[in-house]
């Protein structure tokens, strides 16, 4: 299980500077996500992607609840008023299919609109970063949480911790 950690810094010097020494910490570059202002030359950073930075995540999940409810709700709706084959509803057949289609619909959908949809995680930093400072994420195990809090208040005084994320999503 890992936790993400949040960090401001006040420039690119220092998150360059950061970058370097959570690699030396033996935190893999994959675990670092750095998030500027637009048109910041990232070079040297492991820049945040799509899925850190969008709703898309969050937009999917919901997606995919809506969908399938809407999709199995219509699909019994269907076997019960327009049946296929003869008089009997067939629930086994059209409901589950309707609720399959209806939950790849919504998180298709879904994640349209999400990734167009700044991340309601990192909305509190969004007046820092336009400021021009630096958001670190850094995923690390629950176990070295503190060691590595500790650290970069160690090395980098400059830098401003915003607290650990109890769980981080699975996939950003």
């Amino acid at each position: 299980m890992r936790k993400r950690i949040y960090w401001l810094l006040p420039d690119l010097k220092s998150a360059r500077a950061t970058m370097d020494d959570l690699l030396l910490a033996h935190i893999e570059e994959r675990h670092i996500h750095f998030v500027a202002r637009e048109g910041t030359n990232m070079r040297g950073l492991h820049a945040a992607n799509v899925l850190q930075t969008s709703d898309v995540v969050r937009s999917a999940e919901i997606g995919l609840l809506v969908g399938a409810g809407l999709g199995g709700l219509l699909g019994a709706l269907v076997a019960v008023f327009y049946p296929i084959g003869g008089d009997e509803a067939q629930l086994g057949l059209v409901v589950p299919g309707l609720a399959i289609f209806g939950a790849l619909f919504g998180i298709w959908t879904s994640s349209m609109i999400g990734v167009s949809t700044p991340s309601k995680r990192l909305q509190r930093f969004a007046a820092q970063i336009e400021r021009g400072q630096v958001l670190l994420m850094v995923d690390v195990s629950m176990w070295r949480v503190e060691s590595i809090e500790k650290r970069l208040q160690a090395l980098h005084p400059e830098a401003h911790l915003e607290g650990t994320e109890p769980d981080i999503p699975a996939f950003p």
